[in-house]
């Protein structure tokens, strides 16, 4: 007979409910590891997932989360294995018992090395079924653990300063405005501190956000970066300046300019990959010792309004110089920049920077030479012919590659 569906009866209803699922874990870097062990465990039944609360990370795991619980919350819901997720309100090693009373499983399943004997004779205590599951990563995959990943390299950006830096302090550019110069460096060599490439910086961004940056705005990011390590009880008086969290935080080439603020009225950006490529082709760093504590590069400076143009003015003319890709006039501008920096602040050079500076100036490859940051040692920036040539002639040059939007 034709007509509308009729309702399943009790038995048909009770023949096709499924069993209840639990697991528990904090889920803090959710990696593929985490969804093919969502992936086995349902299938037993319904999943229903336990996180534990910023709370419980801090007091048990001893460091904060790296993403919130309502974040982890969000991710782990989304996830197609899952049916039901939530923030466990407990504490410790046992924060899913309240979870637990609430979804009332028939099964909890634990990895093999998340298991216990007290998770287990709980199990046994309410009449839940418990098992263990060993680590295995999807077909075709890597393992994946929140451990291993933990041991990966930060990929926090830094940032190298081409031109026209210092103009970003409002005591430099109250003489006369200009731009400053940087590009975002992907952190594929070994970021030593105290070397001028922002790594105080880059420091306080890694209490933040411990990995990689967040993906958000660019400007808007390197705002909230230069706030946060600026704050108002900072005991030593020193604004950094916003060349450091910009240099960072936003991709390829920037520039940004100042006029006796903290901050820049303005900001242009460039991702052009002919730019970018070339700007590497004729960009390496040499390491030299770091500045040593207690080094003030401040002490002595001499500003006045003819070198602070002078700054202003070799930043003009290597920002034209490497959107046409003219290398003569980029090192030419390049090194202006350099010695416009050094006129005015002249305990940049100290150490043993000037030995090094005399050995590559001489070497008929090196066209330019400038120190990252605020100098005093650390690294020699140097403008070459064919950056990887000079790598092949010698081995302790970095080559740098800028950062692109999206990585």
């Amino acid at each position: 007979m034709n007509g509308s569906p009729t309702a399943p009866s009790a038995d048909e209803t009770q023949s096709v409910t499924k069993p209840k699922v639990f697991v528990s874990g904090c889920y803090d870097l959710l990696h593929s590891g985490h969804v093919e062990f969502f992936r086995q465990a349902a299938q037993y039944g319904d999943l229903y997932v336990g996180i534990g609360s910023d709370l419980t990370i801090q007091h048990y795991k001893n460091h904060k989360p790296v993403y919130s619980q309502q974040e982890r919350l969000f991710m782990v819901k989304a996830i197609r294995y899952v049916k039901e997720a939530y923030i466990n309100a407990g504490d410790g090693f046992m924060d899913f018992i309240p979870t637990l009373d609430i979804v009332k499983p028939d099964i909890f399943v634990v990895n093999s090395d998340g298991g216990s004997d007290t998770k287990r004779r709980l199990c046994e205590e309410r009449g839940i079924k418990y098992i263990v599951l060993e680590r295995e990563p999807h077909e075709g995959l890597t393992a994946r653990s929140s451990t291993g990943l933990k041991k990966t390299p930060c990929q926090i950006p830094t940032r190298l300063d081409i031109a026209g830096t210092w103009i970003d302090q409002p005591y430099v550019s109250c003489h006369a405005p200009g731009w400053a110069i940087t590009v975002s460096l992907e952190p594929n060599f070994e970021i030593r501190e105290r070397c001028g490439l922002s790594t105080s910086t880059r420091n306080l961004i890694k209490t933040i956000w411990p990995y990689q940056l967040p993906n958000m705005d660019p400007e808007t990011l390197a705002r909230l970066v230069f706030c946060f390590e600026n704050n108002p009880e900072r005991q030593d008086g020193i604004i950094s300046g916003a060349q450091d969290a910009i240099g960072i935080c936003i991709p390829g080439l920037c520039r940004h300019y100042y006029n006796n603020h903290f901050w820049p009225e303005k900001l242009e950006t460039c991702e052009n990959e002919d730019i970018l490529n070339w700007l590497e082709s004729h960009l390496c760093m040499i390491p030299m010792p770091p500045r040593q504590p207690g080094c003030s590069v401040v002490d002595g400076k001499d500003i006045n309004t003819s070198k602070v143009r002078a700054l202003a003015q070799a930043a003009d003319e290597c920002w034209k110089a490497i959107m046409t890709q003219d290398f003569f006039s980029f090192h030419n501008a390049y090194l202006a920049s350099f010695n416009a920096q050094t006129a005015m602040f002249p305990a940049m050079i100290q150490g043993k920077v000037q030995e090094y500076i005399d050995l590559y100036a001489a070497m008929p490859d090196v066209k330019a030479w400038k120190m990252p940051g605020a100098g005093g040692g650390g690294y020699l920036a140097l403008a070459v012919d064919d950056s990887n040539l000079f790598k092949q002639k010698h081995p302790e040059a970095i080559i740098l590659k800028i950062r692109r939007s999206g990585l």
